[in-house]
């Protein structure tokens, strides 16, 4: 139990009830899921939740019987209400933080972006804090400020009304739309068909971004610091780029398995770590780099015969002619220009700065 991480979570009720009824079709907020995901993440020792519950009756009753302590705040005069639950709030959160040292995370489960000056002071306290809001009703600046911020229209468990397009972020490309057929009168011989068309069925995200995102992030890792680069602290770095970052979008149901599908792909590779389950990863030394090297290296040969030296400006495109699928950034390169330095670096091509041309030219390897 000493190794668990010890959570206090923080509801502010409104915002979430209502953002769940406003874009789930009327559907009631469950507390479940939320739960649930945070019985992943460590032990829940506080559970709070803010409202006027004379408005909540069944989710009252709800709350109650998962333990959820709830804090009253009457209504009075409009928006105060919801500024005194607010200020409250934010008050017992930092109250806690001082007083109960071994709490190591805090859950604040709103989308308003007026409670992010307290997710930064609990941070700059040396606490985790996750957010858990409504995805279209969370203000955008939410999100980036917390340490992870999980969707509760994600969540495991979460009911869903069936709606095409909810989610639209980096999905893949949609098929293109068919004219739909003439509506014909169902017959004795022909009976009517009931609607089989799938229900909000979730759109995956880009597996090439996914690819991208990971490679520079290794890449990075490994070129700022010291020491193997752990898949725990790999996905640690993943949700400090983007606290909304989860191996589920992609279609994975954990994070190894993510990471066996990318080395299976020649992304990366994976070797035992210092902790069992907690494998080392690394880009590979060959593999794809070496092809894509040859590919530069032929590419710049083919257009030097017919031209001279061979501008790096454009170039990338004539790669991609060659090979649709190349991508620098996929081999842990962020620009590429590095890609191109990397080649000249290990001899396959020569690279310079032309005042003249404004540009870097490239040159095939000579002999």
């Amino acid at each position: 139990m000493d190794h668990e991480d010890r959570i206090a979570l923080f509801l502010d009720y409104e915002n979430l009830a209502l953002g769940a009824r406003e874009h789930h079709g009327g559907r009631a907020f469950d507390f479940r899921p939320i739960a649930d995901a945070l019985a992943e993440r460590g032990r829940v020792v506080v559970r709070r939740a803010y409202a006027d519950w004379s408005y909540f009756d069944e989710d009252r009753r709800m709350l109650t019987r998962s333990h959820v302590e709830l804090i009253e705040i009457p209504q009075r005069m409009g928006a105060s209400r919801k500024n005194a639950a607010d200020i409250k709030m934010a008050v017992d959160a930092v109250e806690l933080a001082f007083e109960r040292g071994y709490i190591s995370t805090f859950v604040i489960c709103t989308g308003d972006s007026d409670f992010t000056p307290l997710v930064h002071k609990l941070r700059e306290l040396n606490k985790r804090v996750i957010g858990v809001g409504v995805e279209k009703s969370t203000s955008a600046l939410l999100p980036p400020a917390c340490d992870e911020f999980l969707y509760y229209d994600r969540l495991e468990g979460v009911d869903l009304p069936p709606v095409r397009g909810r989610r639209g972020r980096a999905s893949r490309p949609a098929e293109p739309q068919q004219p739909e057929p003439t509506a014909v009168e169902p017959t004795p011989e022909q009976p009517e068909q009931p609607d089989s068309s799938p229900a909000a069925e979730e759109p995956v995200r880009d597996a090439e971004a996914l690819a991208v995102l990971v490679a520079q992030t290794v890449a990075g890792l490994q070129g700022s610091s010291e020491g193997e680069v752990t898949a725990s602290r790999l996905k640690r770095t993943l949700l400090r780029k983007d606290p909304t970052f989860s191996e589920s979008d992609y279609g994975f149901r954990t994070f190894g398995e993510l990471l066996r599908h990318l080395a299976g792909h020649n992304v990366v590779e994976l070797a035992e770590g210092p902790a069992k389950g907690d494998p080392e990863v690394s880009l590979p030394e060959h593999g794809d780099q070496e092809v894509a090297f040859a590919l530069l290296r032929t590419v710049v040969a083919e257009l030097a015969a017919a031209g001279g030296p061979v501008a790096l400006s454009g170039l990338k495109n004539q790669l991609r002619r060659a090979r649709p699928e190349f991508s620098e950034k996929k081999l842990g390169y962020r620009s590429f220009l590095q890609f191109g330095k990397a080649a000249a670096t290990a001899g396959e091509v020569t690279l310079a700065w032309s005042a003249e041309a404004d540009d870097y030219l490239l040159t095939p390897r000579q002999g």
